[in-house]
Formats: structure tokens, sequence, C-alpha cells
């Protein structure tokens, strides 16, 4: 029976042209007989995958037995190459979400605290102090500005609003006077040292730069680390990534073992070559974060951002009452100074009495947060600990659901070459470390452009956090081109042209249906397919 099996393949190879190859891998090794049978009888059950071939077309799987024509090897790498960048995206997005959302949460809640200061101040005055609304209005509007990100100098903002007001307040305790612009020009700077609001300006300035610093450069950290989660997780891969996600994922199916899984180790290696430059972001994204943590841990300490937002009429109505109540002392020495004013028919002046009924309107502010402040500043906290490492563990997520796992697992895994054990170590974090990669190719001389740019981004922002952590200001506008979205999104209120707020989609990537199986092959392959379908005759007869 031997010699007759014999026989029938040598009739074969002489007529169909065979390779010492081809007759190599039936005769000559026990082990490619046996793949031989299991690809035979796959294709017995299989009407859908009727040829199979020698291999040496193929580029980028192992050059053996194989299903797969280069046209339906061409389709796999695409497919694959898909579903990768569909991975690496969607995981992207999901932080990426998560911090737009903290970072909406957080800019809801300073907006509604500013427009109800705002709102318990108007309605704190009376008639008499209805001319000095404008003024107030522009504080308010000065400080959403600076707060969404205007290029506005605050302190200085801060310091013409105590002006303005003292000139309306001014003309208004003064009306039996002729008030001229260049006499109350002489008045502002007789203000800096007989201070007529007393020391409420200095303090008020103080504790508002420090709160809307913080908070304006936390916010900002929130954005530009979703857009940096954003851009880089839109990275093309490179030529040698995509062969090595194609060897990892889709080989086994030119092979007929669609459901094997690749070895835990392999993956890892074929990930962390890919995502080699994405993993150098590692260092200034935890030092990112490791800044915005304290910034936030700053919010709850007194006086925390709430409490100073809320007790602005408060502040402002203590300012008032000090000039009111000290009123003739400072006339006294401003006409000294400046000349007495032409006296005009009396008008109308706001008494002591008007005032302090004014000042005890204003409700007292609590100097601690409030619940839903420390509530807001612990969830983005729990959500900046564990985005800490996110770049170096996206391999291993990335792998989490598509290794083999369970007993047995080291040995019946994909290898990359066959079903077995993988050997070669796991490779460190970032580009370095990939010199001796196995599994992808990388040029550690020549990193990535547009990640390196995000890694100047992320050192750019934390100096500002630490400066912000010192109460220093902050401009952003010499990054609002790096920073800004230049694609699709979304910005919030009226950080349109300043920052752009991208809001990531949800929608889960499109999975792509595995190409056609049966594809039409050459001359040559049909009559090496030919010869397969006699081999099968032989097997059955055998196995009678």
């Amino acid at each position: 029976m031997r010699h007759l099996l014999h026989l029938i393949f040598s009739n074969i190879f002489q007529t169909f042209g065979a390779s010492t190859m081809f007759l190599h891998l039936f005769l000559g090794a026990r082990e490619r007989w046996n793949e031989c049978t299991v690809v035979l009888t796959a294709l017995s059950s299989s009407p859908s995958l009727r040829f199979c071939f020698l291999g040496e077309h193929l580029r980028v799987c192992p050059q053996v037995l194989t299903c797969c024509t280069s046209d339906a090897e061409d389709r796999l790498s695409n497919l694959s190459r898909r579903e990768f960048e569909d991975l690496v995206r969607e995981s992207g997005r999901t932080l990426q979400s998560l911090l737009t959302g903290h970072y909406k949460s957080f800019n809801d809640y300073i907006l509604e605290l500013l427009g109800k200061s705002e709102g318990t101040l108007q309605s704190s005055l009376g008639p008499m102090f209805q001319p000095n609304v404008p003024v107030l209005k522009q504080l308010y509007s000065d400080l959403r500005h600076y707060y969404r990100g205007s290029n506005i100098n605050l302190e200085e903002g801060l310091n013409d609003f105590w002006a303005r007001l003292l000139e309306r307040l001014f003309k208004a305790t003064n009306t039996q006077y002729v008030i001229e612009d260049e006499y109350l020009e002489c008045v502002a700077k007789q203000s800096e040292t007989l201070r007529p609001f007393g020391d409420v300006p200095r303090d008020f300035n103080i504790k508002v730069t420090h709160g809307f610093v913080a908070a304006r450069t936390f916010v900002q950290g929130l954005v530009i680390s979703g857009e940096v989660v954003r851009k880089v997780s839109q990275v093309p891969l490179s030529q040698e990534c995509m062969r090595a996600i194609m060897k990892l994922t889709y080989c086994p199916h030119c092979y007929r073992m669609i459901s094997a899984k690749p070895c835990a180790n392999y993956c890892q290696n074929v990930m962390k070559g890919c995502l080699a430059n994405q993993a150098d972001l590692d260092t200034e994204w935890r030092n990112l974060a490791d800044t915005m943590l304290q910034v936030s841990q700053r919010f709850k300490q007194p006086p925390s951002i709430d409490n100073v937002i809320l007790s602005i009429p408060q502040r402002i109505s203590e300012a008032i009452g000090y000039m009111q109540e000290n009123q003739a002392t400072f006339n006294t020495k401003v006409f000294q100074a400046c000349g007495t004013p032409v006296e005009t028919e009396a008008g109308s002046v706001i008494s002591v009495e008007k005032m302090k009924k004014f000042k005890t309107s204003v409700e007292e502010i609590s100097t601690t947060p409030s619940a839903k402040l420390e509530k807001l500043v612990d969830e983005v906290s729990q959500k900046l600990r564990d985005m800490m490492l996110y770049w170096v563990q996206l391999p291993n997520n990335l792998c989490a659901d598509r290794v083999a796992t369970g007993s047995g697992s080291e040995d019946g895994c994909w290898n990359g070459m066959t079903m077995g054990r993988y050997l070669p170590e796991v490779m460190g974090d970032g580009l370095a470390s990939q010199i001796n990669n196995p599994e992808v190719e990388i040029d550690i001389t020549k990193p990535d452009m547009i990640i390196r740019q995000q890694i100047m981004q992320l050192k750019i922002m934390t100096n500002r956090l630490k400066n912000a952590l010192n109460g220093n200001d902050v401009d952003f506008q010499d990054t609002s081109d790096d920073v800004s979205g230049s694609g699709s999104g979304a910005c919030a209120d009226e950080l349109c042209g300043r920052q752009q707020i991208i809001i990531p989609s949800t929608d889960r990537p499109v999975h792509y249906p595995l190409p056609p199986e049966v594809v039409k092959g050459s001359g040559s392959q049909n009559q090496a397919c030919l010869a397969f379908c006699l081999i099968s005759l032989v097997t059955l007869l055998l196995r009678r």
C-alpha cells in the first residue's frame, strides 16, 4: 500500500510539475502530513474555501501550505489595519469623552456660580445704586471672559473695576458739586494712598485672582489632555506595524485556524512595537495628571472657588460701606489734594443708614466648599488617577480580549508561525526599548513628530498649572493654534476661537466582514489544487 501511495504521488508530481518543496511537504515530514490532512478535511467540509496553495506568494504570513492568495492576504491586511486603528481610536474616544464630561460639569458649575453671584448682587441693590449696575455687570463679564480663556489681564481688570466704582460712587455721593472727568482722574490718583474702600480691594483681588487662575488653568488642562488623546489616537500606523498586526490577527485564518488566538507575550510585543511612540507620552502625561490633581485639591481648601465667587457681593458691599462710613474724611483729603469742585444745586446724597441696609441684605457666605464642589473635585481626581498610566497600559488593554487564556494556553496559542509556545521576551515601554523587538522593525532614531508635538503641549500645560498653584496668571494665547481642533468637534460657550473643545463620538467602531475566501488562482495553482484533490482521495482510500 505504501509503495502504491508513493507511485501515485510520483505520477502526480510528474504530471503537474511539482517542486521538491512540494514533495517534501507531503512525504518528508510527518508534521506537514498532519497539517495537510487537517486542511484537506477543512476543504471537504467547507464549500466556501476550495483551494490551498504552497505559500511562496505570501508577503506577510509564513510561506507554508496556505489557503490565502496574495489578494486575500492584502484584504486581510487592510482589515486588520482598520480594526486596530478603530480599537485605538475607540479607546481614545472613551477617555476623551470622560475628560470632556468632567470639563462640562466643572465649567457649568463655575458659570452657574457666577450667574448666582451676579443675581444676588443686583437683587441687593436699591434704587440709589442702579447707576452702578453697568460697572458691576462689566466685572462679571470680565470674569466670565477671563475664565473662558480670553486674553485679559485679570489683575488690571480688577483694578479698573475698583477705579470705575470709585468714580461712580464719588459722583453719586457728591451731587452738590460739578465733577468733571479731569477731577475724577485726580481722585483716582489719590485712591492709592487714601484707600477709599479700605483693605477690601487688595484682599478681594488676591482671592479672586488665585481662584480664577486655578479654575481657568484646570479646565484648560482637561481640554488639552483630551485634545492630546484625540490627536495621538489618530496617528497612522507604520508599514512595519501593519505587517505585524496582520500576522498577529489574520495569518492563522490563512491556515484554517480561524479560532486560534495569539500568545499573550506575542501580542504584547506587537502592541508595544506599534504603540512605542505613544508610550513615550507617559512621563509628561503623568506629570500633567499629577499637577492637575494638586490644583484640584486647592479647590477644596479655603477660600474655595465657590466661596470666592459667591462672596463677591458681600465683599463689594463691605467696600461700599467702608467708603460711605468714611466719606467725610475721604472728601476732605480729596479736596485738599485736588481742590474743591464747583458747587451746584444740592442733590440727593446716599445716607449711611441706607448703605448699612444694603450691606446687611447681602447673604453671608460659608468659608467651606460646597458638597457639590467636593463631589466634582473627587470625581475628576479619581479619573486623573485612573488615567495616569493610560499610554503604557494601552498595549495590554488592546491585548486583553484577543489573547489565548486558560490551561494550556502557552502551548496552544498562535506564536506568529504556528500553534505553540512563544519564546522571545516581552519588550519594555517606549521607543528606545524596541531596538530588539522581534515582531516590529522600528527605527528608534526617527520618533513620530506629531506625538513629539503633543509631548511638548503636555510640558507647556504642566508648567502653567504649576504657575497657577502659586497664583501666577497664565496666558493661553500663544498656544491657541496648537491646541485648537482642526477636525470635527464642538466648542463650548465663547471658547470658540480660543480653545476648541472636541466632543468625541461614542459610536462603536465599524466591524468589517471577512473578505471572500474563494479566489481564482493561476494555472499552476489550479494544477496544485487538482493534485490536492487526488491526495484527498488517496487519503480516504488509506482510511478504508
